[in-house]
């Protein structure tokens, strides 16, 4: 792609988050693009958006699960930015209309103590670098269509990662715990959608282990000069599949003694 199409594709999806209407497939629209080049449109996206204001609170890790990544015919995680206006409060409601089609998972988000960064980072360093971990829901949001509706094709992974890798928001719990405190590959959820369980699931399903997926992501910032900053929040990955959440519809995420996440859609 050129600067340009990667200019033009951001702004297709800063329109369509502005408008609340969803663009066509950037796979589609750019046959030829590359995972690298959906990270710069991804980097051009969010750049409008600090233009307009806006500032970043951290990262998200995606498709860590080994279901989503066979979903998605690819082999590794991908990642996405947090910003200021992302981020609620465990029983917040959001406002109608405020997203376009929202989905829920359940994830554990990591606060950071100091700054971390370098290609040769170890689980041990992430340890000593993270102030505490909390309970947490992602809301993902499409800018892009899940599918062209004329040729039934399925949006794949640069569409995914040019559209910040479909973040849309952050809940934090009200419980923060010592990262010694849990084994975070057993620290599971039961979550409930309108009173119904609808998924469960453990740490584990997460690469293993939630820390793998922080130490993937700061090799990955290291190939761009960048790293995890003193109190940043990174979400580590869902390990539930995602779940639809139309209006009216309200969420429970309990996690036994890890704690609770509450959330709710107008």
């Amino acid at each position: 792609m050129t600067p340009t199409e990667i200019q033009a594709a951001a702004a297709m999806l800063f329109e369509a988050e502005q408008s609340g209407v969803q663009c066509g497939l950037l796979s589609s629209a750019f046959p030829a693009m590359t995972l690298d080049e959906a990270y710069k449109v991804q980097a051009a996206l969010i750049d409008k958006k600090l233009n307009s204001g806006r500032s970043i609170i951290g990262w998200k890790i995606g498709l860590t699960s080994r279901a989503m990544q066979q979903a998605l015919n690819i082999t590794t995680p991908d990642s996405g930015v947090l910003l200021d206006d992302m981020l609620f409060n465990s029983g917040d409601v959001i406002a109608a209309g405020r997203f376009i089609q929202p989905r829920i998972e359940s994830e554990i988000a990591f606060v950071m103590k100091h700054d971390l960064q370098g290609d040769s980072v170890t689980r041990e360093q992430v340890i000593s670098a993270t102030d505490y971990v909390v309970p947490a829901l992602e809301i993902l949001d499409t800018r892009i269509l899940r599918a062209d509706p004329k040729t039934g094709k399925a949006r794949i992974i640069v569409d995914t990662v040019s559209d910040n890798a479909a973040n849309a928001g952050i809940v934090l719990g009200n419980e923060k715990h010592a990262i010694h405190d849990h084994d975070l590959r057993w620290v599971g959820a039961i979550v409930k959608r309108d009173g119904v369980v609808e998924e469960t699931g453990l740490g584990a399903g997460v690469l293993d282990d939630p820390i793998t997926g922080i130490v993937w992501l700061v090799k990955r910032l290291a190939q761009y000069g960048n790293g995890l900053k003193a109190g940043e929040i990174v979400l580590s990955g869902s390990f539930i599949r995602p779940l639809e959440a139309p209006s009216g519809s309200k969420f429970e995420a309990d996690y036994g003694i890890f704690g609770t996440v509450e959330l709710s859609f107008e």
